[in-house]
């Protein structure tokens, strides 16, 4: 194996182990806390990780094998059922984020219709749609044997060995990536930008109400001014960087890889082999980094794995005393 080899395995196992630490972690938050379990944005979030951990156990190993032996892992068959897997799990993380976008913006336009335009229903009639737009593509991909192992990404993915159906693959490939990354991304700009207006707005009447307070206290020390309107700076600043982190993530995962597939299908451009990997490791990275975008980094999150930790730390602990109360054996009855 080259250099470049061993690179790129090491950074698939770093981040198969990562995305199974992570997307774990929000699942155990998720059954741990009752009041994420009550929240409709946790379905949503439920179904993404899933999805990020079945990718980190079935296409990320194939595709380190892959890189290592250089060739197929495998029986056709198998490397068919994990082709399969892979475009349904990649379409319905897309959808999924999309549907995430779509809750965020019911929540923050309309607040007060939210409880009854989002409810436990509405969210799996959703989710509903993105299984079977998901499971669509890689039905019809399959039937028409267009998944297989492919060198240039090292993994079994979308892929046609049949030089008379360059056509059809070309169109299919286009509508796919169309109605899954466009699509998405579509969906993921107009609400988080929705997000933003509303955000923007009320952030302009919070600093005009702080301007007037500070206007009429004209004894407040300077250093208490200074900090209210540095707090007025952050305030802006939060929400264009969260939704700046949701779009760009998104784009900064999938677009090369979705690049690359769309230049794939022209003769006239070479791609070389290590840049095909990259863009699919940018791909998996995905599965990575959605844990900490939509869950870990959340307050509620971060509150219910500190409360885990704590309770742990503290049966612990109790334990400990239990066992050697003050540094020393515990008494037996006979003495």
């Amino acid at each position: 194996m080259s250099i470049w080899e061993l690179l790129l395995a090491f950074v698939v196992v770093l981040l198969m182990l990562v995305a199974l630490l992570a997307n774990v972690l929000v699942l155990v938050c998720f059954l741990y806390s009752a009041d994420i379990r009550k929240q409709v944005p946790g379905l949503f979030i439920l179904n993404l990780t899933f999805c990020n951990l079945l990718m980190a156990v079935s296409s990320m190993p194939l595709t380190l094998a892959g890189i290592i032996y250089k060739g197929q892992p495998g029986g056709d068959e198998v490397c068919h059922a994990v082709g399969f897997l892979e475009t349904f799990l990649t379409t319905n993380s897309m959808l999924s984020m999309a549907a995430l976008s779509i809750d965020r913006w019911i929540a923050v336009v309309f607040p007060l219709s939210y409880h009854s335009k989002m409810r436990y229903r509405d969210a799996a009639l959703i989710l509903s749609y993105t299984w079977l737009h998901s499971a669509s593509f890689p039905i019809v991909a399959a039937s028409l044997s267009w998944v297989g192992f492919h060198h240039l990404y090292a993994s079994c993915t979308l892929y046609n060995k049949r030089p008379e159906d360059r056509t059809q693959f070309v169109i299919f490939t286009g509508v796919f990536h169309a109605l899954s990354f466009l699509l998405s991304l579509v969906v993921l700009c107009f609400t988080y930008l929705k997000v933003l207006k509303v955000a923007r707005f009320h952030c302009k009447r919070i600093d005009v109400i702080t301007m007037q307070t500070l206007v009429l206290l004209v004894d407040i020390h300077p250093s208490v001014r200074e900090r209210c309107l540095e707090e007025q700076r952050r305030r802006r600043q939060r929400a264009t960087k969260k939704i700046s982190t949701f779009i760009g993530t998104f784009i900064l995962c999938f677009a090369p890889y979705v690049i690359t597939r769309l230049v794939e299908l022209s003769s006239v451009v070479h791609i070389n082999s290590h840049w095909g990997i990259i863009s699919k490791c940018l791909a998996y990275s995905k599965a990575v980094s959605d844990p900490f975008v939509y869950s870990l980094l959340r307050h509620q999150y971060k509150k219910t794995w500190k409360d885990m930790i704590n309770r742990v730390l503290k049966r612990s602990s109790i334990n400990s005393s239990a066992l050697e109360p003050h540094g020393r054996s515990v008494p037996q009855l006979s003495e």
